[in-house]
């Protein structure tokens, strides 16, 4: 059965009543105002200080009784076919326990996996590696992009082109917008290749039983059930007979969903062997096999009418993620702005290098970056504060409001008026608009349980890919039982729990902390049922707070949670929640905003971020703290992508130039600026909790901001991303 809910929604001062449908054993949505005791508190992470001393095990730290190492032999060249693979002397070193060559006969990018050994010691199996001798058929290949697309580049899937088909979205009459628009614009952005350098590398420890009919997988991955189910079919095997655990990750940013080629590897050799088998890969194949940020090339037309509202939106693009596809960055163009007529063309172009995998936002920094800097020269073109034709230009009610927050605190009035040079340093401001839709899906479980000893465990087969999640989750059960946080534990990252959905796209907090709080209701009445004869009361009669389980109408009349959990006739008692499709709420999408302000030295081209304010919704924040951590991190890898990352292939030998930590630029400490984070809160009604979302929108309109305000320090646009010394002293050369 179901019940309706009239729920108050919207943002503080244009709040709406909205009746929503529910079912009858969904708790009451968290409402607009609603008190709470942990929830919206900044809590330090539960995992923390496991992680600050070094208890916490990674994939990397596993370590199991007969364990071999294993090792991945690439192809160093772009483009070959393999005649043939000699194992032999290599099988017959000391120390080697298994080989395999790989399926693959055709190489298309260099780092291409060829073949895999397992022994005794890495040592053991880096020398074996070396003893495999490969035939190869050194084929043509093609690594630059433009030449690419000639007709006569070579192919990089046989006889097709290298030009995947045109995906286009359009609405309205783009034509006649710009012939009706009073100022015009028309320029060519183009943003690098970025790889995801997650700091624990991809990597897997595999193990079959005796029979060879049970796999466990213990693997750096942001989705352990879609990694169960990709093993399952790979080995044909049945689900239940693959278990994959991840109790830690180092980081994924959407490189990690899925069975990956390391993995699968790793599980075979562990089945040739009959023993534990672990791989973990090296800094240069984790740049050159596992996946990137695509490329882009951005040809941009805005146009605007005498009142600074956009008459026309036209983005033709072409980008390159190697072997794979992704490359589109239309979503910015087609719903961050309001605009009768908007046209967007998107194509992949294929080249010999590693495939891209999905990284943060995919599509978003890139398509953000090209229009919100096409944005600040339509607004000079048209004489129009920048801030203000955002303004102009926007219907979200909740962005607007961001807008007017941002520009408080950042000083956006004031640091806009002041001069642009002090001797050799020139200082710029620059502000973006970033979008997202993180309201979660249906389809996690959780289970939580209360044990005789007051103790209380939260389980859920998800993974924690460095944002919290484990505090997250705790924190709502921890709410929802009226506990203090010390007598709840979260347990995730097994197969063994109930099922979960892989952790990207902003997807984690908004679809498990409503099967978590379901849980923990249902969890409630259970105990209420145990405890009403303690207080003479009738358990609809009770509320579950302080750590004590009381009469609503008379707190005093109480009994400690702890007591209660003595009287469970068995070692403990459980509760299963769901999450269940989202209401018709609010709005299903989020806004978000970011200001900075750059120094950039004329004499050196070398720019600094010295300050960034960042305004983000994400319905309700659960904890402050890891929220700010998230924000804090959109904006760095922003900053990273603005000015530093760049994957640099030779032309002539098809091999990634720059695969390590040396030579690929990150941002360092020095680099990062002062970040202020202001939350917006939303009463969304899309679940019990309101939950959103928060990884992607944090880093969308990061890159965009920087982009600005170096536009606003030097007067000229760097429309080539890494705005690095080079390209700055060329745009001052030009200005």
């Amino acid at each position: 059965m179901a019940r309706r809910v009239t729920l108050n929604l919207g943002i503080e001062g244009d709040l709406h009543d909205v009746t929503v449908v529910i079912p009858d054993d969904e708790p009451t949505p968290w409402q607009w105002g609603e008190r709470f005791s942990i929830v919206g508190k900044s809590t330090p992470r539960v995992d923390g200080a496991l992680k600050a001393t070094g208890v916490a095990h990674y994939t990397y730290d596993l370590e199991l009784p007969g364990m071999l190492h294993g090792a991945i032999l690439r192809s160093p060249l772009p483009h070959a076919r393999v005649r043939s693979v000699d194992l032999s002397a290599a099988k017959q070193m000391t120390g080697v326990r298994a080989v395999l060559a790989l399926d693959d006969r055709e190489i298309r990018f260099a780092g291409q996996e060829v073949a895999a050994v397992a022994a005794l010691s890495s040592d053991i199996a880096a020398d074996a590696l070396r003893l495999i001798k490969v035939d190869y058929e050194t084929l043509p290949f093609v690594v630059d992009m433009d030449a690419a697309m000639t007709d006569s580049a070579p192919r990089v899937f046989g006889s097709g082109s290298n030009l995947g088909r045109a995906i286009t979205s359009s609405q309205g009459n783009v034509g006649r917008g710009l012939e009706q628009a009073a100022s015009t614009i028309e320029a060519t952005y183009t943003t690098p290749v970025q790889t995801h350098v997650a700091l624990e590398t991809h990597g897997a420890v595999a193990s079959f039983n005796s029979a060879g009919d049970e796999l466990t997988v213990w693997c750096s991955t942001q989705g352990i059930f879609s990694v169960r189910d990709d093993l399952a079919v790979y080995f044909n095997l049945p689900p239940d007979k693959v278990r994959v655990v991840c109790e830690f990750l180092g980081g994924g940013f959407g490189s990690k969903f899925g069975a990956t080629p390391e993995m699968i590897i790793c599980a075979r050799l562990a089945k040739i062997a009959g023993a534990p088998v672990k791989v973990m890969l090296a800094r240069g194949e984790e740049h050159r096999a596992t996946g990137n940020r695509p490329s882009s090339v951005q040809a941009v037309k805005l146009g605007v009418d005498n009142g600074g509202k956009l008459t026309a939106i036209d983005l033709k693009q072409h980008g390159s993620g190697g072997i794979g596809g992704g490359a589109g960055s239309a979503g910015p163009f087609k719903s961050v702005y309001r605009c009768a007529n908007i046209h967007t063309e998107e194509r992949n172009v294929y080249i010999n290098a590693g495939p891209s995998a999905p990284m943060r936002a995919p599509g978003w920094p890139q398509g953000c970056f090209a229009l919100e800097l096409a944005m600040d020269e339509m607004a000079r073109k048209a004489n129009i504060d920048r801030l203000d034709f955002r303004r102009r230009n926007s219907d979200n009610p909740v962005r607007i409001v961001e807008y007017e927050i941002g520009a408080r605190v950042f000083g956006w009035s004031e640091k806009s008026a002041l001069s642009k040079t002090s001797g050799y340093l020139k200082r710029g401001v620059g502000v973006a608009s970033a979008e997202w839709h993180a309201v979660g899906v249906s389809g996690p479980e959780a289970q939580v349980i209360a044990n005789r000893d007051g103790i209380v465990e939260v389980r859920v087969g998800t993974q924690d890919i460095g944002t919290g999640t484990r505090t997250v989750l705790a924190i709502v059960a921890a709410e929802e039982l009226g506990l203090p946080l010390d007598k709840v534990k979260s347990e995730i990252g097994d197969t063994r729990f109930l099922f979960s959905v892989p952790s990207g796209g902003s997807m984690s907090a908004p679809s498990n902390t409503p099967a978590v709080r379901q849980a923990s209701a249902h969890l409630k009445d259970k105990l209420f049922r145990i405890a009403a004869p303690m207080l003479g009361a009738a358990p609809n009669d009770l509320e579950a707070k302080d750590a004590t389980i009381r009469v609503r109408t008379n707190p005093s009349r109480a009994v400690s949670f702890a007591d209660v959990c003595k009287k469970i006739p068995g070692d403990s008692i459980s509760a299963q929640g769901e999450r269940i499709p989202n209401y018709e709420g609010f709005r299903t999408d989020q806004a978000g905003c970011q200001f900075a302000e750059v120094e950039v030295d004329t004499e050196t081209g070398i720019v600094r971020v010295t300050r960034v304010v960042a305004v983000h919704d994400a319905g309700r924040i659960i904890d402050p703290l890891t929220a700010r951590s998230q924000v804090n991190g959109g904006v760095m890898m922003g900053i990273g992508f603005a000015l530093f990352e760049d994957r640099r292939m030779d032309p002539a030998l098809g091999i990634m130039i720059n695969p390590t930590m040396d030579d690929y630029k990150l941002l360092g400490a020095l680099d990062v600026p002062l970040i202020d984070v202001t939350f917006v809160e939303v009463a969304n009604g899309l679940s019990n909790t309101g939950v959103m979302g928060l990884g992607e929108v944090a880093h969308v309109a990061s890159t965009a901001a920087v982009a600005c305000a170096v536009y606003d320090a030097l007067g000229v646009p760097v429309r080539a991303l890494p705005i690095t010394p080079d390209r700055v002293l060329a745009a001052l050369g030009r200005a």
